[in-house]
């Protein structure tokens, strides 16, 4: 089977530690043509390590756009140039690769769908919780009604920006220190999030969200608890603490509560799921961790091949950039907010808001 030709924008640590390693598990799949970065050395460098000849290497992905060998690109950039870049390589007639998430606002993010219409590429966007293991085995057994039906969920995730940022981690880039954006470490990594739940429960109804300031730039919020109306009438709360640690285990994690039993998982990377069921019994359900960017990479490959349609389309991701931004709206107005469609007024004519547009998206 003919690999896919491919060129990298960003060869930072998303693409040392994340996709990087994932392509190494389907050499039958990939190869690697072209090395871009805004800092050349680092690009230089990377390519030393999987033997690329340096004249494969960039600083202005421009002039590695013109290549012709180049079958798809992979962009890793931060989250400022994502729209910018992906127009870009769109408008060479690249199929591509962009990280999430798409767009650093809901301008960019509209636009962003445009992209996909008016250029005749394949785009997917790399939202890796949407492919884990453990997102895809519980909603399969939400929706068979392993628990019977889904009253509510608590999901909380507390981590330590502070702690990793002198540190060689995600946190420790600048531009995640002192974001061009808003939403700051919420838009960048409570999307996964929220995108997971989505991915789990389907479309949202509404929400409606709670925040605690910070002075520090990496997160406009100490901490947001969102209220969650899920259009299949799930009730949940969700939680993120980027300052803090969770000192005691087992963690909060993520709860699901039905009418015949419950479901926890503990963190993504533990490796299992319990179920516990109102007549005493339980049991445990296994999985990799970690397994969303081989997953997610594979479904390009067959997507490019023609063998079956991409799983997270710009049409997906921007469902879950507009919750995001819808949450930090209903912190600023202290209102309920309608994310997957507008509410229909007394008439039955949708309520025309700037942020509550008419978007059915699962």
């Amino acid at each position: 089977m003919q690999k896919i030709r491919l060129g990298v924008i960003g060869t930072g640590l998303a693409w040392e530690r994340l996709h990087y390693p994932a392509i190494q598990k389907m050499p039958d799949k990939y190869e690697i043509a072209a090395l871009c970065n805004r800092t050349k050395k680092d690009a230089e460098e990377f390519a030393k390590k999987i033997n690329l000849d340096p004249s494969n290497v960039y600083d202005d992905y421009h002039e590695m756009l013109k290549r012709k060998d180049i079958d798809a690109v992979d962009i890793l950039v931060p989250i400022e140039l994502n729209y910018e870049v992906s127009e870009d390589v769109a408008k060479a007639g690249k199929n591509f690769i962009c990280e999430k998430p798409m767009a650093p606002n809901m301008e960019q993010a509209r636009a962003f769908l445009k992209i996909s219409e008016k250029y005749n590429v394949k785009i997917m966007i790399a939202e890796n919780y949407r492919y884990n293991e453990e997102n895809n085995k519980l909603k399969e057994l939400v929706s068979s009604g392993k628990i019977g039906d889904v009253i509510y969920f608590i999901r909380n995730n507390v981590s330590c920006f502070p702690c990793e940022m002198t540190k060689d981690t995600y946190a420790g880039a600048e531009w995640r220190q002192h974001p061009d954006f808003s939403g700051g470490a919420f838009l960048d990594a409570a999307l996964h999030d929220l995108a997971a739940l989505r991915h789990i429960f389907g479309a949202i109804d509404c929400v409606q969200a709670f925040g605690k300031p910070q002075k520090e730039d990496f997160n406009p919020y100490i901490s947001v608890n969102t209220n969650i109306l899920f259009k299949n009438g799930i009730i949940g709360q969700y939680t993120y603490f980027p300052s803090g640690i969770e000192s005691q285990r087992p963690l909060v994690g993520l709860r699901i509560f039905g009418t015949k039993g419950e479901i926890y998982l503990e963190e993504k990377s533990c490796g299992v799921i319990n179920i516990a069921y109102s007549d005493g019994s339980s049991e445990k359900v296994s999985y990799t961790p970690e397994q969303g960017y081989y997953n997610e990479l594979v479904n390009f490959y067959n997507a490019v091949k023609g063998t079956e349609q991409i799983s997270v389309t710009p049409e997906i991701e921007f469902g879950d950039v507009k919750t995001v931004f819808n949450i930090l709206e209903s912190i600023s107005k202290k209102e309920i907010i309608y994310v997957d469609d507008a509410p229909k007024s007394k008439v039955g004519h949708p309520t025309k808001s700037k942020e509550t547009q008419s978007y059915i998206l699962q």
